[in-house]
């Protein structure tokens, strides 16, 4: 199982990781986050697809072709433990040294978007001061690391259950 977890993590890693190399030059400040957003999680998606290949090669080749939903998902779960792992690295290597603004410009954008959405002023003052504790929290390189593999991971969960469940065959 080893083989087929690192060989399709890796794959899936390395399409996630490096699209978002390939994005770094056109992140700045004026960057529109929402559309980066979606962008990221098409990414991610895409980078997802390794795994269900990877569940399938491991019953078809390990498995002469019959794997239970749980084995099925084990498999897929691991693979997207090393997608996200390799996301997660990738992230924060590229926010420490190539984006150290990122958050600041991240924060700054989101109280523009809370100054044009119609809410109050208290609103919006305390959704500020929730998110001056998120900051300070984000500096942590802990806390950031677990905030990104909140990014990614619930999204390979999904495609993990959706794998297993399409890919299962019992004898």
């Amino acid at each position: 199982m080893k083989n087929s977890v690192f060989k399709y993590g890796i794959i899936g890693g390395l399409i996630v990781s490096l699209f978002m190399c390939a994005t770094l030059p056109f992140m700045d400040k004026n960057t529109d986050f929402a559309n980066s957003e979606l962008l990221g999680y098409a990414t991610m998606l895409v980078s997802y697809t390794s795994l269900f290949f990877g569940v399938k090669s491991y019953r078809n080749n390990k498995l002469n072709g019959v794997i239970s939903f749980k084995k099925a998902f084990m498999v897929g779960l691991y693979i997207a433990l090393v997608i996200s792992s390799m996301y997660v690295l990738t992230w924060l290597i590229l926010s420490n040294y190539f984006l150290p603004n990122f958050a600041i410009d991240y924060f700054n954008s989101s109280i523009e978007a809370l100054n044009n959405s119609g809410l109050s002023q208290a609103e919006i003052d305390a959704q500020i001061q929730t998110m001056n504790v998120w900051m300070e929290y984000y500096k942590n390189p802990l806390f950031k690391a677990a905030l990104t593999y909140l990014e990614i991971l619930p999204l390979g969960i999904l495609v993990t259950l959706f794998s297993a469940a399409i890919l299962k065959k019992e004898e």
